[in-house]
């Protein structure tokens, strides 16, 4: 068995324009001093990290990764979750996802797609020369408008778009594995990648691709009342990375799963810190030890009610306190009465 390593934040949240949020050597010392001992980066934040330059030199993703050691932390990966969301947009979600776009492809859906496409081979192309061996992004989607339909879905249409979010993919996916590099697809509600059949839908259409593969979240499947313990049991040898994310859910007689278009502390399922949720931690973290998990339990800070800056720091003793330090021996190892084949054979009658 391995041993987890953590815990790591995922830098998302926490990126501004005030120190010590604002720049690459600032943000990487003040995680350190919350207790982590690695940094999930996003790669669309130009305030700590140029992805064109990490594509293209290696000494700068050498500059980068020292100054996080100097700090005290690992870089862990870098995330594309809004450029991968820009492989497959829908028509309905144009304006609202050109914001995660580059100005100069704004309203101007196939070049955004080219662009988001470039920017997931660059950020593949930046792990390999840092030294990263898995890429967490959001898959996109083009069916996600018809996920509970009214009038019912005309027959092939999901079909069709399953097939072209996998031809999307599928030469992403060839140059990850050119690069040595899984792509780790957070599976999560709004992309077509939302659920263990989803994913299973995706990968039979790219054959299978063994790059393709899962960043578990177990936060978004107690908000789809998904069991999120057999998930890991299912997709084991697919599972590469880890968010560590808390989460609830309090059905009431007025609302459920789909939250009543309200705000996230009103929703009978929200995003909670560590600790302040559902989710059964010690049997995930139990359950990644026994399949052998040897990546990185990142935080995700999102909670509706906490500050976050003290879920960041909770969130790391949290991590700490529930990474299992594997045993390299069984716990009744002392009453081992050693091998011997022929007595092996007489305890079983074999020789009468």
């Amino acid at each position: 068995m391995k041993t987890i390593k953590g815990p790591g934040l995922f830098l998302a949240q926490f990126a501004g324009d005030e120190a010590p949020f604002n720049s690459w050597d600032s943000i990487t010392q003040w995680a350190a001093d919350c207790g982590y001992s690695g940094v999930q980066v996003p790669s669309w934040d130009g305030r700590l990290f140029d992805l064109d330059q990490a594509a293209s030199s290696k000494t700068y993703c050498d500059d980068i990764a020292g100054i996080a050691r100097e700090n005290g932390v690992e870089v862990t990966d870098l995330s594309t979750h809004l450029q991968g969301q820009l492989v497959a947009v829908h028509p309905a979600y144009d304006a609202a996802f050109d914001g995660f776009a580059a100005p100069a492809v704004h309203g101007n859906p196939k070049a955004r797609q080219a662009w988001a496409v470039d920017q997931v081979n660059k950020a593949i192309t930046a792990s390999a020369n840092l030294g990263i061996g898995q890429h967490v992004t959001f898959s996109g989607a083009l069916a996600w408008p018809y996920v509970y339909p009214w009038p019912q879905r005309p027959a092939g249409l999901v079909e069709a778009a399953f097939d072209e979010l996998a031809a999307r993919w599928r030469p992403i996916l060839d140059h990850a594995d050119e690069n040595g590099v899984d792509v780790c697809y957070e599976i999560h509600p709004g992309e077509d990648l939302h659920d263990g059949v989803t994913f299973e839908m995706f990968l039979e259409r790219v054959d299978n691709h063994a790059r393709a593969n899962m960043l578990y979240d177990p936060s978004h499947y107690v908000l789809q009342c998904l069991d999120y313990l057999d998930n890991l049991d299912i997709y084991a040898d697919r599972i590469k990375m880890f968010h560590v994310k808390d989460a609830e859910f309090n059905p009431t007689g007025r609302q459920g799963v789909y939250g009543g278009y309200q705000p996230w502390v009103n929703r009978a399922g929200r995003f909670r810190s560590l600790g302040d949720g559902q989710v059964d931690f010690r049997a995930v973290f139990s359950k990644l030890a026994a399949m052998d998990f040897d990546g990185w339990a990142v935080v995700e800070w999102e909670c509706a009610l906490k500050h976050p800056e003290d879920g960041a720091r909770e969130g790391a003793a949290f991590v700490r306190d529930h990474i299992i330090r594997v045993t390299d021996k069984a716990f009744d190892d002392f009453a081992d009465g050693g091998a011997d084949d022929a007595g092996n054979r007489a305890m079983l009658g074999l020789d009468r």
